[in-house]
């Protein structure tokens, strides 16, 4: 199988990119979610998208991974400029149009931009995903403050992940290679959800390899700053624009967003949610020939690329 690894200049910033499959065959952008590289998307996953017959492409946000990492201080940025980067890229990459499939923050992402510029979008698959708009950002930090949720509300993660991250939260914070990728790997166990085993030294390897391929491995952070820098940026009442076939998928052990699959299904006119029996907020192996053969299957059925 083919792969091309690049470093992509668009918007000011560098991107890495890492392309699978045949450049011939309609390309599909994997989106991942806020602080998390492209490599997060398993390579098992998309090695079986790409044998499917897609030109797979992954990659790293700004401040993750092999992209620029920025200087916040001297140039801040919003979440709006990361939603932009994803077209900027397609642009780079000389796309005109691509199947969007992302995970999590990646999700939105694609909801966003598939609300904005339908013409760039041939699908959208949304995964552990929360409807654009809606007041995700709100409802995690009124969880974590051990805040009631207002009536209506998208529902509130679980108490296991609000235990550990509002613990995280309070404690001093990682200052080394080692505390850091040990918080990872305690973060990846509460998203892994409680269904599936949990292998703790397979992600101890990923988090490390994670770590030593970063330009900066602190530089994640930014992400959240970017959050606070223009809070409720998103649109409202957007979902209503999106043309693109869209599949939300969801697992049945979502412990951060359980629910927001079927309130995004629910305002994307012809959205089809599907529920991934046993995974939690992560793309686990035991999950991946169902996933492929769903994105396989919508991206097939949607228009062409």
């Amino acid at each position: 199988m083919a792969v091309q690894e690049r470093l992509v200049r668009t918007r000011g910033i560098e991107l890495w990119t890492e392309e699978f499959g045949d450049p011939a065959h309609p390309p599909l952008l994997l989106i991942m979610g806020s602080m998390a590289p492209g490599p997060m998307w398993p390579d098992g996953l998309v090695g079986r998208i790409a044998a499917g017959g897609r030109r797979v492409i992954r990659y790293d946000h700004r401040d993750t991974g092999r992209s620029t990492a920025c200087d916040f201080a001297a140039a801040p940025y919003t979440w709006v400029d990361i939603k932009d980067d994803v077209l900027g890229l397609l642009d780079a990459l000389g796309i005109e149009r691509a199947h969007l499939v992302g995970h999590s923050a990646g999700g939105l992402l694609a909801q966003w931009v598939a609300a904005e510029r339908p013409e760039r979008v041939a699908t959208l698959t949304a995964i552990a995903a929360s409807p654009l708009g809606r007041g995700e950002g709100e409802v995690l930090v009124r969880a974590l403050m051990g805040e009631e949720q207002p009536s209506g509300s998208l529902p509130a993660p679980l108490p296991a992940f609000t235990e550990l991250f509002a613990g995280a939260a309070a404690a001093p914070q990682p200052a080394t290679r080692a505390e850091l990728v040990e918080l990872q790997v305690e973060a990846a166990r509460v998203l892994h959800g409680t269904a599936l085993p949990f292998d703790e030294e397979a992600q101890r390897r990923v988090e490390e390899r994670l770590f030593d391929r970063a330009r900066d491995p602190w530089a994640f952070g930014n992400h959240r700053r970017a959050a606070g820098a223009a809070p409720g940026c998103e649109p409202v009442g957007a979902l209503g624009a999106v043309t693109a076939p869209t599949l939300v998928v969801e697992g049945s052990h979502e412990p951060v967003k359980p629910g927001h699959g079927a309130r995004i299904a629910a305002e994307i006119a012809g959205a089809r949610l599907h529920i991934v029996e046993g995974m939690g907020h992560t793309l686990p192996e035991e999950a991946h020939a169902e996933l492929a053969e769903l994105i396989l299957a919508h991206t097939a059925a949607g228009p062409p690329a």
